[in-house]
């Protein structure tokens, strides 16, 4: 199990980044957790096997058809246990 965090910029609120990001993140059995940030980015947490949290972040670079990604941060970090995916 690995896990990271990103930090998405760009038009990213109001596209359904967080409800794609969900649904994918459930699809390929990805634990963590979504949610908007006050200056207008999307900070996310992925948590499962490694292939599968690979995919996460190389979506995030892309993000649903409406958004426009100009950057992601990812950070590595100590996977918790979690379990289930959610929009915060």
């Amino acid at each position: 199990m690995i896990r990271r965090r990103v930090v998405v910029s760009g038009n990213v609120q109001g596209v359904f980044f967080r409800d794609t990001c969900r649904r994918m993140a459930n699809g390929l059995g990805v634990a963590g957790w979504v949610r908007n940030l006050p200056d207008g980015t999307v900070e996310a947490v992925f948590e499962g096997e490694p292939e599968a949290v690979q995919r996460m972040v190389e979506w995030a670079h892309e993000g649903p058809p409406m958004a426009s990604v100009d950057a992601v941060s990812v950070h590595e970090e100590e996977p918790e246990g979690l379990r289930g995916f959610e929009t915060l």
